[in-house]
């Protein structure tokens, strides 16, 4: 969920181990407008723990004043209403413009999800290449059943899920602009673009992935492809223009209007912006000690490692890039506008099982043609935007703790003189659990507050009105700054994702859950002396291994 993004400049991250497909909209029930009463009350139950009596009593008046019959909060609520009679998610195209294409903070880092995947069993650039042929494959074959509608429905909690995302993960990307952003989307099944952009070495190079028949090439043809542009594409003193969209969005969006007034960075970004997918060609990550080569390796999936490294090899707007690395790490980075988390997880799934098969297909005994570079012309304009985005993102240098596991096996003895403390503690875990589970099923039944309440102000912002009362309050700020932003995505390997914090004082905590640990990202942004994410990762430990122990037989 996010709701703010503020601008800190430096991160860490810390990797912790604890020992959709294509559906009919119709199967999905449309987004309700949750009763305005139920709404205010939940809100005023939420704000109970965060809010002295006093200040709690101020804001009841407010709230009650905003939902009394005949009031503003009615007349807003009668709007959305008529909104969602028109829309099967009245909250939806508010939510992705306000939440995501609106912010102007970077989206390396404060907004783009990484994934990280467990290292391959390759330590050069060979089997760099020969994963990244079958990788490439795998995705292909994942868009052929999207495209032909062959992919079933994804379900949660018994509830189908909206699957209208799918395709437009693919030949899509965000475009900056000087209020706010845009997301273009050229795929169409059969009719879209035919190519991906491969990076290497700050390179940018146009694949065509499909022949002139229309059948996907094989992987020993992407291979050879992949091997053409590595021999075109060896270290020299080329500028790393995918820097640029790691800035800030307005300072971006002023760049990509000088880049674009010449015909050939035009089309050079425009072919990016087409391609099916980004795959970038990472060199070696950065070792410092093995320890803590997991929380190094998700990092440069997340930002690229800095100038020095492999940050050129990236272009962050676009919706999906695939990271192959020399040593075996790999993974995959999204902008968050237009993608998700489970359909993110259902197309790793299905290209980490086709990596699993053997390539039974022979290449056509057809010549292909020589994958094109893209090429820039960098005026003394570009050169200086160029060395601004250079020091900004070096700015987001990150530490890295050490990698740290706690699995569900851990013995331990409670004495029987403990026995009354320790049923209290299950017994108040357990409804804290029921509470919970409770807020999760009303989130997935379209009834939770955060949302609700901000289609209100939205709705009377949308009518000219003046910011309601109830928006301006501290506690509606003090609700909405969310110190801790989580996410759970499970998956079927030991993957991980990672993303920063949404405010400077913040922590953002990610995790897998497997069948005997549990995986762990925990970032914290640097500059602020009240978080730490190592200290934050090692509580974490402590109380795992806390709650093993409490619901372990006693003797």
């Amino acid at each position: 969920m996010i709701l703010e993004r503020i601008p800190p400049r430096i991160c860490s991250l810390f990797m912790l181990k604890a020992t959709l497909r294509q559906a009919h909209s119709s199967s999905v029930r449309p987004q309700p407008v949750p009763p305005l009463l139920q709404t205010l009350q939940r809100y005023l139950t939420a704000l109970e723990p965060l809010l002295p009596p006093e200040e709690l009593e101020h804001t009841r008046g407010i709230v009650q004043k905003f939902g009394c019959p005949g009031g503003l909060g009615e007349n807003l609520q009668r709007e959305l209403i008529k909104r969602a009679k028109h829309s099967h998610n009245w909250i939806s195209d508010w939510w992705v413009q306000w939440a995501y294409l609106e912010c102007r903070q970077p989206l390396a880092v404060h907004s783009n999800p990484a994934i990280s995947l467990p290292k391959r069993d390759f330590t050069d650039w060979r089997g760099q290449l020969v994963f990244a042929s079958k990788l490439i494959a795998g995705v292909l074959d994942f868009k052929a059943q999207v495209d032909s509608g062959r992919l079933g429905v994804e379900y949660m909690r018994g509830q189908p899920l909206c699957m209208e995302l799918f395709p437009q993960l693919f030949s899509s990307c965000r475009i900056p602009g000087p209020k706010h952003d845009h997301v273009i989307h050229y795929g169409r099944p059969r009719r879209g673009p035919a190519h991906i952009t491969v990076v290497r070495n700050y390179q940018f190079f146009q694949l065509d992935v499909y022949n002139s028949d229309g059948t996907p090439l094989t992987e020993s043809q992407i291979h050879a492809q992949l091997l053409r542009i590595r021999s075109q594409s060896w270290k020299t003193d080329k500028q790393p223009m995918g820097i640029l969209t790691s800035e800030h969005r307005h300072t971006w969006g002023q760049a990509y209007t000088r880049l674009l007034r010449d015909k050939i960075n035009k089309e050079s970004v425009r072919l990016i912006e087409k391609s099916i997918f980004t795959l970038c060609l990472d060199s070696p990550v950065m070792r410092i000690s093995d320890e803590k080569y997991s929380s190094r390796m998700a990092a440069q999936i997340l930002h690229g490692g800095g100038t020095f490294s492999n940050s050129g090899n990236r272009w962050f707007d676009k919706t999906l890039q695939f990271v192959v690395g020399e040593d075996g790490s790999w993974g995959l980075l999204y902008e968050h506008a237009t993608a998700e988390g489970p359909p993110i997880a259902t197309l790793l799934d299905h290209v980490l099982d086709y990596c699993k098969k053997p390539d039974r297909m022979r290449a056509p005994l057809i010549p292909l043609p020589m994958p094109k570079k893209l090429y820039f012309y960098i005026n003394s304009e570009i050169k200086w935007d160029l060395e601004m985005a250079k020091q900004n993102l070096d700015m987001w240098r990150f530490s890295w703790p050490t990698t740290g596991e706690a699995c569900r096996k851990r013995s331990g003895i409670i004495q029987k003189r403990q026995m009354i403390k320790r049923e209290a503690k299950v017994q108040l875990l357990r409804e804290a659990v029921d509470a919970y589970s409770i807020l999760t099923e009303q989130s997935l039944m379209g009834q939770g507050i955060d949302r609700h309440l901000l289609g209100l102000k939205l709705q009377a912002i949308e009518e000219g009105l003046s910011v309601p009362r109830i928006f301006m309050d501290t506690a509606y700020g003090l609700a909405t700054h969310w110190k801790l932003r989580t996410g759970q995505v499970p998956a079927n390997t030991d993957s991980v994702m990672c993303f920063g914090p949404l405010v400077p004082d913040g922590y953002a905590v990610c995790y897998n859950p497997q069948q005997d640990h549990v995986h762990f990202s925990i970032t914290a942004f640097n500059c602020c002396e009240e978080t730490n994410a190592e200290k934050l990762a090692l509580t974490l430990e402590r109380s795992l291994h806390d709650l093993q122990e409490l619901f372990q037989p006693t003797v």
